[in-house]
């Protein structure tokens, strides 16, 4: 009897999509680290909660994303490259803007951003950044990643970092006590946090109580109120005198009851000053000058344009640039380059506009300079 003949059905091309989406679990010898700390902590009170470090978060990984790079191999500057294309276009789904304020954000935060090459045929297609919080380092005997895994709701899929092009790109900030995991700003500020988050809670609680500290109801009768007397009064209290609503209401007093309001001496006000010291100290650990939050009490700088300069120097362009060099010599070997650097424009930075007048003003006036000297000396490749 002849069997019927089945055709082998062709297979189904190749689709570029993050492996981290479908979350399959891969299994592979060595042991993972967990981050020593609590990330969720650390973003729900400060980013969340924290007015002070979400506008330092913001303002960082926001100028962060403004920035536009050039692409260097060399001397030589690529006006347009597949690298320059992808950074701009990471995925479907998000722009090069919102890429670099995201990996920015997540330094700032944990310390820690990582970011999945999607390849397809052998050439690097798509960029996504994962949630810090939900990987790990799985160290090799060499004590380098040999691999990451990426938990998501109890199902773990495990990045082996081989190959030319590794897939995972890890950025760190400095810490000096982990060999692996790097050290965020917003920890350092931990303290500060802690202590303006609770001023605010107390603000908070005192408008609640009608704006103005408790008092004393002294009872100038004979004996003392009975339990049942005490109940009823302190009843009466919280329900028609405490509250916002209830600011400004008088009170009846009977049976020879006097109210004493009590108020704040000139040291328990010192919580306002300690609140804005907090708010001082959280700008200084991200290394935004408390002039461009609005912090009273601060003259650091003689303006605004200073104070911007100074943030964009010492803030923006280090974040950067640490992101611009890690994608460039993690992507490089992708497309075939030996040596390719992200640098950051900084002539296209409005910020910085008026000192690279001047810089371009001394270099143009320098006449002991050659025209590829000079080049040099505003940042560019010979022509």
């Amino acid at each position: 009897m002849k069997l019927p003949f089945f055709s082998r059905a062709p297979a189904p091309p190749d689709v570029k999509a993050s492996r981290a989406a479908p979350l399959v679990a891969l299994i592979s010898a060595g042991r993972p680290r967990w981050t020593p700390r609590d990330y969720a902590a650390l973003a729900g009170e400060g980013y969340l909660r924290n007015a002070v470090a979400h506008r330092c978060v913001r303002m960082i990984a926001e100028g962060a994303a403004q920035v536009r790079f050039s692409l260097m191999e060399g001397a030589q500057e690529h006006a347009e490259h597949p690298l320059l294309d992808l950074i701009a276009r990471p995925n479907a789904r998000a722009t090069g803007g919102g890429f670099i304020e995201a990996v920015a954000g997540h330094l700032l935060l944990a310390g820690n951003a990582y970011v999945e090459a999607v390849s397809l045929d052998g050439r690097v297609r798509e960029l996504h950044v994962l949630r810090p919080d939900r990987m790990k380092v799985v160290p090799g005997a060499d004590g380098w990643a040999d691999a990451y895994d990426y938990t998501v709701g109890g199902r773990t899929l495990r990045f082996l970092q081989d190959g030319v092009l590794p897939p995972i790109l890890h950025l760190a900030l400095f810490n000096p006590l982990d060999d692996h995991y790097g050290t965020p700003p917003l920890e350092a500020a931990q303290t500060a946090l802690d202590l303006h988050n609770a001023a605010g809670a107390w603000n908070k609680a005192l408008l609640d109580n009608a704006a103005r500290p408790s008092g004393a109801l002294v009872y100038g009768g004979a004996g003392n109120l009975s339990d049942e007397q005490f109940d009823r009064l302190k009843e009466e209290l919280e329900s028609n005198f405490s509250g916002a609503a209830n600011a400004g209401r008088p009170l009846l007093l009977e049976g020879g009851l006097d109210w004493r309001p009590l108020s704040l001496s000139p040291k328990e006000m010192d919580f306002l000053e300690a609140r804005n010291a907090a708010a001082r100290e959280i700008a200084l650990a991200f290394g935004v000058p408390p002039m461009l939050l609005g912090i009273p009490g601060d003259a650091t700088y003689a303006n605004y344009s200073e104070a911007n300069r100074v943030f964009w120097r010492q803030a923006v362009l280090p974040m950067a640039r640490r992101i611009g060099e890690g994608l460039a010599r993690w992507l490089a070997p992708g497309f075939g380059e030996a040596v390719l650097e992200l640098v950051p424009d900084l002539d296209a930075i409005e910020a910085l506009s008026a000192e690279r007048e001047a810089l371009w003003r001394r270099v143009g006036e320098a006449g002991f300079l050659t025209d590829d000297e000079k080049r040099a000396a505003v940042g560019y490749g010979e022509g």
